[in-house]
């Protein structure tokens, strides 16, 4: 990196849109480096080949990074904890926390530089009252600033997200007229630790204990039946239960230490109040009083229009003008306003509409 140049630092994954992003970044006039982070003992090495070989293309540096053990305490070991403890962690959000926007920013602010990644989400400077704003990608399909909302203004000061105002598509072209050899890489949609998505396996063989089975219950208590351990189901899951009940059942809720799950009808999956705690605040500084929000409980969902109500302790309650299904703790509570990021906290518990319908 040289003093003639703004310097960029570029996050790169080994796949196509960290790759345009570092050819972007080169294209806006950044003398960049690029790095890959190594986060799996068993990694094959193939993201970095693949982000080397990039890199070698755009002629700038590369290296690699070996963050495994950190990876390991603060994603891995926290997902295992959680899932045991009932609920349902999002190791995504926890990595661009603890990993890849704390350790990657740190090394850029070290070098005078910015960090640039390939997410699709837009950083923004608010003129009125200075502070920087996190805001969603055009190509709405794609936003990833739902697993953003843990940005501080420290750290959004620092970050580029090159891509937020373009098309997969357009990245996708890009990245063949440059003859990139990831171009036609398909996009992963697995936990990276967990190929397949078969949670149970994986705490098999994560903690050497088999996933014991155990009782299906009814919202009543009774035993309906035998599940093949809790860890294999997720809040609203309706396939694979191999239960004939007389009418479709659902997944309502699981106990870790009883090693139940408790099945029931669709209806008993739905909540109009969400607890949330964990909060970090981005487009404002924490609310006293009320105010309405879109909220996302998921990723791919659309913004649900909530009143958001602090309720002290570092704690809100999102009161949504509709019920919302298989609220799950553990998951992240994102806030909109617009494309804006309010922002976002982990949800820790709910109200479901049967529950407050029947005094339970």
């Amino acid at each position: 990196m040289t003093d003639k140049q703004p310097a960029a630092l570029i996050a790169m994954s080994g796949g196509v849109d960290s790759s345009a992003a570092a050819y972007q970044m080169q294209e806006a006039g950044f003398s960049c480096r690029g790095i890959t982070l190594r986060l799996l003992a068993g990694d094959d090495g193939r993201n970095a080949g693949d982000a080397e070989a990039v890199c070698r293309r755009l002629g700038i540096p590369f290296s690699v990074l070996d963050l495994t053990p950190e990876f390991e305490e603060e994603v891995i070991r926290k997902f295992v904890r959680t899932y045991q403890a009932g609920g349902t962690p999002n190791p995504c959000v926890d990595c661009n926390r603890r990993i890849k926007f704390s350790r990657l920013l740190d090394m850029a602010e070290q070098d005078g530089a910015v960090l640039a990644t390939g997410h699709y989400a837009r950083v923004e400077r608010d003129g009125a009252t200075g502070r920087w704003l996190l805001k969603t990608a055009l190509d709405a399909g794609k936003d990833q600033s739902y697993f953003l909302y843990t940005l501080t203004q420290r750290q959004l000061a620092r970050v580029r997200f090159p891509l937020g105002s373009m098309e997969k598509r357009q990245v996708r072209a890009l990245a063949e007229r440059l003859g990139f050899v990831n171009a036609r890489r398909r996009d992963s949609q697995d936990i990276c630790f967990i190929p397949g998505g078969d949670y149970g396996a994986f705490l098999a063989s994560y903690t050497k204990k088999p996933v014991p089975a155990g009782d299906f219950l009814s919202l009543d208590g009774q035993v309906v039946g035998r599940h093949r351990g809790a860890a294999c189901y997720t809040l609203g899951q309706r396939k694979r239960l191999g239960l004939s009940m007389g009418e479709p059942v659902y997944v309502c809720g699981k106990d870790m230490a009883a090693n139940t799950v408790t099945v029931g009808p669709e209806r008993v999956l739905f909540s109009r109040e969400v607890l949330v705690e964990e909060l970090n605040w981005i487009s404002m500084e924490p609310p006293e009083t009320p105010l309405r929000v879109e909220a996302k409980l998921r990723s791919r969902q659309t913004g649900r229009p909530a009143l958001l109500r602090p309720e002290g302790g570092g704690r809100v309650r999102l009161v949504f003008d509709e019920p919302q299904r298989a609220v799950t703790p553990g998951q992240a509570a994102v806030f909109y306003n617009g494309d804006t990021v309010v922002g976002g906290g982990t949800i820790v518990g709910t109200t479901s509409r049967e529950e407050a319908s029947h005094g339970l």
